[in-house]
């Protein structure tokens, strides 16, 4: 029996004595003193004709200014605590409480270099939905990153799923495209306190609005301010350009705009590329992503010495590392887990011109060996950014 005592069932209890406490100490603080009443008394009809007049000028003001402000202060609440959704806006009878996500916190040995050997590991799944605690295993679903695994009805009860998402999770999770359960398809829950309040002041710095898509004009004025910021000289022509074919890859689907959850995502992995060695990101490849980085490279070293060519490892970066819809991948490589780009990709064909250009301008240049330290370096930020389910390209390779 106690094995069977559910997460849920504990964080149940744990809100009846929350909502106990607070209705109690609601309680206290209607009941004013005796003392309290009648000194508030004549304050109270003295002030009330001036009470009457300022409702009459808020009410000829307009709502919308207070409405908005509020609203704009729990967009960013939920962008500094990572939620999406708040538990207030589920059907407390029918749902899950969501979970409270904890941030990351740096560590001493962060920036050393983590022992990661060509060595295959044994990656094994969890045994237990992590939402229930229940093991039901022909309705278990994978996350493709980590070993977590889920029910669909514990998903949906968590509003995780809903029900235009369902099929594809159920269609995906077992294929070799994959499914990344709600803790890795959010990169921004990867940053710290301390990374989160920087992007947060930038944003707002840049009149960003939180939970609101960007058309390209929106991106590339962020873009600009963000780098002149940074470097106090304005954008170049190459470096606009490029931020141009990062909004094409960031909008699949050509709606002229880029989703808000994309946006952060693209911005997260950015932050950690800029604020982080390369070492500590290392340290954020899960067993499964070290597993197929492994296999991308072992495809990659035919004779087997340990190294491999330079353009190999920038075609890996151009074509494995990216994401893809239900297509066959182009690629003998089964590295499909990470997400190799479909071609039918809007970012495909500005990378499969710079892909025809690449072994030219590798003729003129010395060929330079990756090794396996090398290799993993390298595509880090690039595996990290493949998280997402959605198929926007998080982290374009630079040309």
């Amino acid at each position: 029996m106690g094995v069977l005592m559910s997460r849920r069932q504990t964080v149940e209890k744990v809100q009846k004595v929350s909502l106990a406490v607070s209705a109690f100490k609601d309680g206290l603080r209607e009941q004013p003193s005796t003392r309290r009443r009648a000194g508030a008394g004549d304050a109270r009809r003295g002030t009330l004709e001036q009470s009457v007049q300022e409702g009459e000028d808020e009410a000829s003001a307009g709502p919308s200014q207070p409405e908005e402000t509020s609203a704009a202060k729990a967009a960013w609440e939920r962008l500094r605590d990572g939620r999406g959704v708040e538990p207030e806006e589920f059907d407390r009878a029918n749902r899950f409480t969501p979970p409270a996500f904890i941030r990351p916190k740096r560590e001493l040995c962060d920036d050393e270099p983590p022992d990661i050997s060509l060595q295959r590991e044994q990656v094994q799944n969890d045994e237990m939905c992590e939402i229930c605690e229940v093991w039901t295993a022909e309705s278990l679903f994978p996350c493709r990153v980590c070993s977590r695994v889920y029910h669909d009805g514990c998903l949906r009860r968590m509003g995780y799923l809903q029900n235009n998402s369902a099929v594809e999770v159920t269609e995906t999770a077992h294929t070799e495209t994959g499914w990344s359960c709600y803790y890795c398809d959010n990169l921004n829950l990867l940053l710290t306190d301390e990374e989160m309040y920087s992007l947060m002041e930038t944003m707002k710095q840049c009149k960003i609005i939180p939970e609101t898509s960007l058309s390209l004009d929106d991106f590339l004025h962020y873009k600009h301010l963000v780098h002149k910021q940074q470097f106090e000289q304005p954008m170049a022509e190459a470096q606009e350009e490029q931020a141009t074919l990062q909004f094409s890859a960031l909008d699949p689907d050509k709606k002229g705009h880029i989703e808000w959850h994309d946006f952060l995502s693209h911005e997260s992995i950015q932050l950690l590329q800029k604020l982080r060695p390369q070492n500590a990101l290392l340290r954020l490849l899960t067993a499964k992503e070290r597993e197929r980085v492994r296999a991308a490279f072992l495809a990659l070293d035919q004779d087997n010495d340990g190294f491999i060519g330079e353009a190999e490892c920038r075609r890996a970066r151009h074509s494995w590392f990216r994401k893809h819809h239900k297509e066959t991948p182009s690629c003998n490589v089964s590295i499909s887990h990470v997400g190799p780009i479909s071609e039918s990709s809007p970012a495909s064909s500005s990378s499969s011109r710079s892909l025809e250009k690449t072994p030219r301008a590798l003729e003129q240049e010395e060929p330079r060996p990756v090794d396996w330290p090398g290799f993993l370096r390298d595509n880090v930020a690039f595996v990290l950014a493949a998280r997402p389910n959605s198929a926007a390209l998080h982290l374009l390779p630079p040309a």
